[in-house]
């Protein structure tokens, strides 16, 4: 008897109940995409901190560069040529490398194992970021040219010749090249700054090439510089053999070059010594109370979580973040809130102008409580129905941010991280601390929708369902046979 009636009122009431299930079927596709957008957010965020830290890396410790003493020269470029006299090559090219470390004072080696023996850490792995500065060119001897007129002897020295002689070319021609190098420890490949990136031609390091003159380029660097594997470089005299190609997930590399950790050090002339410890916690839910042991146990240390990195990003993604966070959830609740009041009232109204049934029930022996559940149920399936409606439209509209693929960009600031960005001149003779790990990273914006997201719509439906029949159904409780009585002409 109550579903027959059930469906019998709604087929009577098509179009209330379409007004209904649509206020109802709004709200809650508002709140599919917005929920939906929040989670792109989130994952875009969180690539867009993976690709600054390292795959399995919960935390850096590093250790700020000291601020230049006043008046201090501070560290400053040195580049020595050879002063060769006439017939020794003077003409030759020449060319000298700066290697120095980038972005952050250097830690003792040793400071990897006090860091892997705090209560917490999984795991901890160092590495050296290195700045190379190379000028390369050739000083040009002057050379004496004579004019036309010219009959002074060619032993007579330069004021021997004759009208229109003179002194012409020498000086010096020298470029200057700057790029970062990333020594990193090949014995420990699952975490670093190279995971980020993926090798595209080649191969990566081997564990047992701890010592060996091998390299992984960017492919940015490498394309612009038309290396390939097999290939050579040379850094400060150290020719090193390119073993593979990586490109980078999202965003820069990390460096442009990748040398063992142990040929960096060489290189800088730091030995026992790196600017990064990447850190892995044994449980993520920890991660604050390994930081705060890392800081009191290993001092003078800088420890950079993701939820710290998170605050630095700025951007468009940061934008689109607040916006989905604050404004959109807000909205969405409002409109929620709407949806379900105008339900609750339209229900209500609607049971008004069913005076004259409900007395009839009444007298015919319903109970108010029958009558409740009647006006109730009928809620209930207008409530589903608009849930059905908006989850519809919502994945639709999820479907739709994800194919169009907004793009979003993200600004990290300098605000620690793995001493990380390709060679600048800004960066140049250490001024990386205050860029090291300032970069841009463009990212997709997608709208996954989840099951959890789909329970909510289906929450969402049954509650507003039962606020509308809340109101309709303690309405119709308070009819009484008498008002149906009443209104029979």
């Amino acid at each position: 008897m109550f579903f027959t009636y059930l469906r019998r009122e709604l087929r009577r009431r098509r179009k209330a109940a379409l007004v209904v299930a649509s206020g109802l079927a709004l709200g809650i596709a508002l709140v599919i995409v917005v929920t939906s957008v929040s989670a792109g957010m989130s994952a875009a965020q969180d690539k867009v901190l993976q690709s600054l830290y390292g795959l399995g890396t919960d935390m850096t410790v590093t250790k700020a560069q000291k601020p230049p003493q006043e008046g201090g020269n501070g560290t400053r470029p040195r580049f020595r040529f050879d002063a060769r006299g006439e017939g020794e090559g003077g003409d030759g090219e020449q060319s000298s490398d700066m290697v120095v470390p980038q972005g952050f004072e250097t830690l003792d080696a040793a400071t990897v194992t006090r860091v892997a023996g705090q209560e917490g850490v999984a795991k901890a792995v160092g590495g050296l970021s290195l700045q190379v500065v190379k000028v390369n060119g050739q000083f040009k001897r002057e050379e004496l040219r004579r004019g036309q007129g010219g009959q002074g002897s060619q032993g007579g020295g330069r004021g021997s010749g004759g009208a229109g002689d003179g002194v012409q070319g020498g000086g010096a021609d020298f470029d200057v090249n700057s790029y970062s190098v990333y020594g990193t420890d090949v014995a420990q490949p699952a975490m670093g700054p190279l995971t980020t990136s993926k090798i595209s031609s080649g191969r990566g390091f081997q564990t047992g090439e701890t010592d060996a003159a091998v390299a992984v380029l960017d492919s940015a660097y490498a394309q612009k510089n038309k290396l390939a594997v097999g290939a050579e470089i040379t850094v400060k005299k150290t020719v090193f053999k390119v073993v593979g190609i990586a490109t980078a997930d999202s965003g820069d590399a990390a460096a442009n070059v990748y040398v063992p950790l142990k040929q960096a050090q060489a290189l800088a002339g730091t030995p026992d010594k790196i600017t990064t410890v990447y850190v892995q916690a044994a449980d993520s839910q920890a991660i604050g109370s390994v930081k705060q042991a890392i800081q009191k146990n290993v001092p003078d240390t800088t420890v950079t979580t993701s939820a710290d990195l998170a605050d630095t990003v700025s951007g468009s993604l940061s934008t689109a973040s607040s916006l989905a966070s604050t404004v959109g959830a807000w909205l969405s609740y409002t409109v929620l809130a709407a949806a379900f009041l105008v339900a609750g009232l339209l229900t209500s109204s609607a049971v008004s102008r069913r005076v004259r049934e409900f007395g009839t029930l009444k007298a015919l022996g319903w109970t108010s409580s029958r009558v409740t559940r009647q006006v109730v149920g009928e809620a209930l399936v207008n409530g589903l129905i608009g849930g059905a409606l908006g989850i519809g439209i919502g994945l639709a509209a999820a479907y739709a941010i994800t194919a169009a693929s907004p793009s979003l960009t993200a600004h990290l600031g300098g605000g620690g991280g793995g001493g990380r960005g390709a060679g600048g001149g800004g960066r140049m003779f250490g001024q990386g601390a205050r860029h090291a790990a300032a970069k841009a990273v463009d990212v997709a914006l997608t709208a996954p929708v989840s099951l959890s997201t789909i329970g909510l719509a289906v929450a969402l439906a049954v509650a507003g369902g039962l606020v509308a029949g809340g109101f309709g159904g303690w309405r119709a409780s308070r009819l009484r046979p008498a008002d149906a009585l009443r209104r029979v002409e």
